[in-house]
């Protein structure tokens, strides 16, 4: 293969994957120097000169004369006689320029540098990928659904950049088909061996959090602030909002009238329940407005610990806690403090959740079916009821309530 055509195909790589011209001779250079090593053992008495878009290269080595049967370094050195060869008016201690041929580094090597080429071309590719997308970290982006497996979704975007979304980064309920458009947010970008994997989730926080600013302009415009979000993917979220401007209600700016603004962020999270609650330094009440909807009486801190003890009335403690226990978790996790709820003139309620040691899951889940999801909740009912309208068996529902009992009694 000719030198010219040789460049001319490594050219076609500038015109596929849109590298300048600076970047293209750059990693040309660095791929022959790499040859000139393999081949001659060091490669600093060569010149390379490139134009990759006339197709030109040379490369020449440099070597010294020296007088017959004194060579020491063939790559460094050339013999008086063999220079005449070259020009006849060589004399010793003069430099000598010799142009050498591709092809004079054999077939085998001049494979070896398309393949070494094409290899750098990929990862000088892979690190501008790379650079992109982690600047586009927390960021939303839009890509479309390009194959669907059993624990992955695979995406591609515009540009043909692949991102992969597991099964843990989906909302429980999202269904997608090949062709459709998805957004999620750019949670993180490794480098794996030289290809980089991008992660896309919609189960972070930050994913609703930068649903608010597309959505709601007075957060795009930073007069509300989020302050902090905390999710169960699908089923709900909690979000504290701020205002600096006493004139804006943040609340009610991104509910919106009969809850037009955030009905298209609620729709994109698989009809997730969104609680926004008004942000503020005083942990009492911020504990009492992330209790929403529940009505709280009172309530008890330990700042130490980072405890909070609630006091409800007993028709109250269900809301506290929530389908599933979701409401006071989030509460908890939303203001940093561990919630016990009390009921007025009685002990302390606690979660079926906190029983999974003694009571099998699948029975909890069927308790929480028909809202029974604390131990007052259970006690409270008959057994021949609760054998009634649930799928659980007499003896059942009996080792359910002395489990319950036996807590109480301690």
């Amino acid at each position: 293969m000719e030198n010219i055509d040789l460049i001319n195909s490594f050219s076609e790589f500038k015109d596929d994957k849109l590298i300048d011209r600076v970047t293209l001779m750059a990693i040309l250079e660095d791929v022959f120097r790499n040859a000139l090593k393999k081949r001659f053992g060091e490669d600093d008495n060569f010149d390379i000169i490139i134009n990759p878009d006339k197709g030109d290269l040379e490369i020449w080595r440099n070597r010294v004369v020296v007088a017959d049967g004194e060579v020491e370094d063939d790559n460094k050195e050339i013999s008086l006689t063999a220079a005449r060869k070259i020009e006849p008016d060589f004399e010793v201690d003069e430099d000598v320029s010799e142009e050498v041929k591709l092809i004079d580094l054999g077939r085998r090597a001049i494979l070896a540098l398309r393949q070494n080429l094409i290899s750098k071309i990929h990862e000088h590719d892979n690190t501008n990928i790379y650079k992109q997308f982690k600047d586009l970290e927390g960021e939303i982006y839009t890509a479309e659904v390009h194959h669907i497996r059993h624990r992955t979704v695979i995406l591609l975007d515009d540009e043909g950049n692949e991102l992969v979304m597991p099964k843990d980064r989906q909302i429980p309920s999202d269904f997608f088909r090949k062709g459709e458009n998805v957004r999620g947010v750019i949670e993180s970008v490794e480098l794996k061996g030289n290809k980089p994997i991008i992660i896309l989730s919609r189960t972070a926080p930050v994913f609703l959090e930068k649903l608010f600013e597309q959505e709601i302009p007075e957060v795009f415009d930073g007069l509300i602030t989020v302050k902090k979000v905390v999710r169960v993917p699908g089923e709900k979220a909690k979000v504290a909002v701020d205002s600096y401007d006493d004139r804006i209600d943040p609340v009610g700016a991104c509910v919106g009238m009969k809850g037009s603004r955030i009905h298209g962020i609620v729709r994109e999270l698989g009809n997730e329940n969104i609680d926004v609650i008004n942000f503020t330094t005083n942990n009492q009440l911020l504990i009492t407005r992330a209790l929403s909807p529940a009505r709280v009486t009172s309530i008890k801190i330990d700042e130490e610990k980072k405890t909070a003890q609630v006091m409800l009335k007993p028709e109250e403690v269900s809301k506290a806690i929530g389908r599933g226990g979701h409401n006071i978790r989030l509460a908890g996790q939303l203001t940093g403090y561990e919630i016990d709820v009390y009921r007025e003139g009685g002990e302390e309620d606690v979660e079926l959740s906190e029983f999974t040691d003694e009571i099998e899951d699948w029975v909890i889940a069927e308790l929480s079916r028909i809202g029974l999801d604390t131990a007052k909740s259970v006690l409270e009912k008959d057994v021949e009821d609760l054998v009634k309208i649930t799928d659980l068996e007499e003896e059942t529902i009996q080792n359910v309530i002395r489990v319950l009992k036996e807590e109480f009694e301690d």
